[in-house]
């Protein structure tokens, strides 16, 4: 029989990151590193405007994830950055667990953003290398969906390198922070499909490029 599709906070290991469930102490770093409003452009809200916001903003997640709606991590560096000036043990950024559908074995991975000074790194892949094995492997998922803002170019191209299939767009779908009605392009990988996508992800962490 298979086991109940019921994600909670958990802490995922990785070479370079490791994804902590989110929490106050973590407020302070995100502060730090998620005040540029660039970083918040296409997100649902805009940047962290104070270190009050940040501790608002991160015990806003921890109610999601009291109410097994969401499940919230920090993303924390194991190794040090140092060409980005980036110290291990510090928190560069966040992501979830959202949209969990626990009878459909579903979920999405979203609300991800990282500090300007390690993007284009691969700490985004392996943060999504870590989701998504969590999620198939350790959880049974059968599904798990991205979604992003269709002016956000950027994102559409690191979530179809990553090997996910764009199944198309909602028009007019969300009304953004700033009045914009968005128009969201959905991407997906499912069971069916994890075992090349993780081993895709390995190879990019390995340093082989990914043809798109």
């Amino acid at each position: 029989m298979t086991a109940r599709f019921d994600p909670r906070p958990v802490t995922l290991e990785g070479e370079r990151v490791r994804l902590e469930p989110l929490c106050a102490a973590h407020a302070e770093d995100l502060w730090t590193v998620g005040r540029d409003p660039e970083t918040w452009a296409y997100m649902a809200r805009t940047h962290l405007a104070s270190a009050d916001d940040a501790r608002e903003w991160v015990a806003q997640a921890g109610q999601a994830m009291d109410g097994g709606s969401q499940v919230a991590f920090a993303v924390v560096l194991r190794r040090a950055l140092e060409a980005a000036g980036m110290v291990a043990g510090r928190a560069v950024g966040s992501t979830r667990f959202m949209d969990i559908r626990r009878n459909d074995r579903a979920l999405e991975i979203g609300s991800t953003w990282l500090a300007p000074a390690v993007r284009r790194t691969t700490v985004n892949t392996e943060c999504k290398y870590l989701l998504l094995r969590h999620a198939f492997e350790d959880l049974g998922a059968v599904r798990v969906q991205l979604k992003t803002d269709a002016r956000n170019l950027q994102s559409q191209r690191a979530i179809e390198r990553i090997g996910a299939l764009r199944e198309g767009v909602l028009r007019r779908h969300m009304v953004t922070w700033s009045g914009f009605v968005r128009d969201t392009v959905y991407y997906s990988v499912i069971d069916a499909e994890w075992p090349a996508v993780k081993l895709r992800l390995e190879g990019m962490l390995a340093g082989r490029p990914a043809e798109l």
